[in-house]
């Protein structure tokens, strides 16, 4: 359990608002009971998060990891499926081969899937006193950070958290992708052919991956219009925190524009993974968190 001085230190270090403290006692500390409830000696449990940009998934897996790691002596790995983008180069490869569109991080297709495997099998054999580097990507110069600053973890690994917007999300049926959901689909991608590629990828090698989720937990916004609004807070505090020549910040317009690559998958959790979770958080306007469903 995470005590009182402990939550004080996280709530400054994450920089959160003081009704943190009452989502913590109410909703995550009984999250961090469950998963405590779940672990198994040797076998470590792989959790998934997911939520749209916004929703604190990076904040829930942060405290998850502190609450888990005080019960003993493992080791807690978190991981976001954004820290396994593929790099600059590569996405310029594959938007000159596949799609212009491609080009832009986000969405299936613009991950390193194999490199996220390869990380995941690496933490399940991990032993004591053996080390894993776990990757970084660095969004304000949208590439691959140098892998020297990567951190690194000790074995054996008790939990392993992979967070992220679509962990755990479902591919459409076909003849949902017909019809445009928003300007840049209309404009951009007119013959349906970037979203038919990144659903596919999504109905395969990710769905592979996360068919390896011992359990996914859904931070669920109230709609489409908070996430939008959440994502552009959310830059605002990156553009803040980032230097001088950064060039991957975005403004509040571009924020806009960006976010529209992600509407159509984002949109379908709202409608999906809801049903498909094991623990759903319902998030209100202000990101509190009010209710809380375990499907056992």
């Amino acid at each position: 359990m995470v005590s009182p001085a402990q939550l004080d230190q996280f709530i400054a270090a994450h920089s959160l608002p003081v009704s943190f403290r009452s989502t913590a006692t109410r909703f995550y500390e009984p999250l961090a009971e469950w998963l405590r409830g779940k672990l198994a000696v040797g076998t470590p449990f792989l959790l998934g998060i997911n939520g749209a940009q916004g929703t604190g998934k990076s904040t829930l897996a942060e405290y998850l990891a502190l609450a888990i790691g005080e019960a003993g002596e493992q080791s807690v790995a978190v991981l976001s499926i954004d820290d396994f983008y593929l790099t600059k180069a590569e996405r310029q490869r594959l938007s000159q081969g596949v799609h212009p569109l491609l080009a832009t991080r986000g969405v299936p297709g613009t991950h390193d899937i194999p490199m996220l495997r390869k990380c995941l099998a690496t933490l399940r054999d991990l032993g004591p006193g053996e080390r894993c580097r776990l990757p970084r990507f660095d969004k304000a110069a949208d590439d691959r950070a140098d892998d020297a600053s990567w951190p690194v973890i000790e074995g054996p690994v008790a939990v392993i958290i992979l967070e992220g917007w679509c962990v755990g999300s479902v591919a459409e049926p076909d003849q949902g992708l017909d019809t445009p959901v928003n300007t840049l689909e209309t404009a951009r991608d007119p013959d349906g052919r970037w979203r038919r590629y990144v659903n596919q990828r999504l109905a395969t090698d990710y769905a592979d991956v996360f068919g390896e989720l011992d359990a996914l937990v859904f931070l669920q916004a109230p709609d489409f219009e908070a996430i939008l609004r959440w994502r552009v807070e959310q830059e605002q505090k990156l553009a803040a925190a980032a230097s001088r020549n950064a060039t991957g910040v975005m403004t509040a317009d571009q924020v806009r524009d960006f976010i529209q690559y992600f509407e159509r998958i984002t949109r379908n959790n709202l409608e999906t993974v809801r049903s498909n979770a094991d623990i759903v958080l319902e998030l209100d306007e202000y990101h509190d968190c009010v209710a809380s469903h375990y499907r056992e």
